[in-house]
């Protein structure tokens, strides 16, 4: 992967988030939030939707002001910095980008904006993968290519901070693994990487840290290894030709589960002793019967009170 820049490896400032609050008439988004996001790691930001996420990443940004608390890069709200795009870089949503516009002239003028070398749109170009596409114009870019155009504008600025919302969105399987291998990389040069992600079993190939909050609180933070050596929960990951039964079972029985695939279903929160008489008793075949300890999905689950992975159907 190119080198970014020419400068020290070490780089990135510190993301503090300390007592921060938002109401949206009588709804509290964020209810006194804190948290510290660490350079030099991929940090995610998980939560259900609903759960405070956009709306805290928009705080960070200053597009968004919280009744209370701050949320600051190297010890600065975002307004204070003199170099903003240079220090903090940001993909929030999808920008409407003008059709008629060609993503090396759309880059150039992202730079020109910000103060910026209009040579780094050929760098970031190649950074994401669209040198080829430079001159095509961006209103016949699928979703995908879209996602990695405003992945390059954030990076015009050689930024120390990243600060990225739901960014795999339209990407395909092989440009989820170049993304998660363009942030470690990031990563690995010292700067800031937060991201806020549904995709759980993506986020625990990816990610350092895990900041998990529901209903605008804090639930969790720290490595995964940390959170993971906190819950005990298990999870067990029972494969059947029944597996339609299974889960009508476990419905019944008022335990949490997830459908992994057609064969495959995850019961969370059971040891194998509690599991086997359950299967037993209702007569499910089974082809295999494996114990998964306790993985990322069964810790969300734990620490945001249960909820289904239908609401993380789209980003908060």
């Amino acid at each position: 992967m190119p080198p970014m820049s020419t400068g020290p490896s070490t780089r990135g400032l510190p993301i503090e988030i300390s007592g921060l609050t938002k109401h949206f008439g009588s709804v509290l988004a964020v209810d006194n939030l804190d948290f510290v996001v660490e350079p030099g790691r991929v940090t995610g930001f998980l939560g259900p939707n609903g759960s405070g996420k956009t709306t805290t990443l928009r705080m960070l940004l200053g597009l968004v002001t919280p009744n209370a608390g701050r949320a600051t890069v190297g010890g600065q709200l975002y307004r204070e910095l003199q170099n903003p795009s240079g220090t903090v870089g940001a993909v929030l949503e999808a920008t409407s980008f003008h059709p008629a516009r060609r993503a090396r002239t759309h880059l150039r003028m992202v730079a020109r904006a910000g103060g910026h070398d209009e040579g780094r749109a050929d760098v970031v170009l190649d950074l994401v993968g669209l040198t080829a596409d430079a001159k095509r114009k961006v209103g016949g870019f699928s979703m995908g290519m879209r996602q990695r155009l405003e992945l390059a504008s954030a990076l015009v600025g050689d930024p120390d901070v990243l600060v990225l919302d739901e960014p795999s969105n339209g990407l395909d399987p092989q440009g989820i693994a170049w993304l998660r291998d363009l942030m470690r990389y990031l990563a690995s040069e010292g700067r800031t990487i937060l991201v806020s992600s549904h995709l759980l079993a993506e986020m625990a190939q990816t990610i350092d840290n895990a900041v998990i909050v529901s209903h605008g609180k804090l639930r969790a933070q720290g490595t995964l290894e940390s959170i993971t050596s906190g819950i005990a929960e298990a999870s067990m990951h029972a494969r059947t030709p029944e597996a339609d039964r299974l889960c009508a079972v476990l419905t019944e029985a008022k335990v949490r589960f997830r459908r992994l695939s057609q064969d495959l279903v995850a019961v969370d929160g059971m040891t194998p002793e509690q599991l086997g008489p359950l299967l037993a008793s209702n007569q499910i075949i089974l082809y295999e019967l494996t114990n998964q300890g306790a993985d990322l999905e069964a810790i969300f689950l734990s620490l945001t009170s249960g909820m289904g992975f239908g609401e993380l159907a789209s980003p908060a």
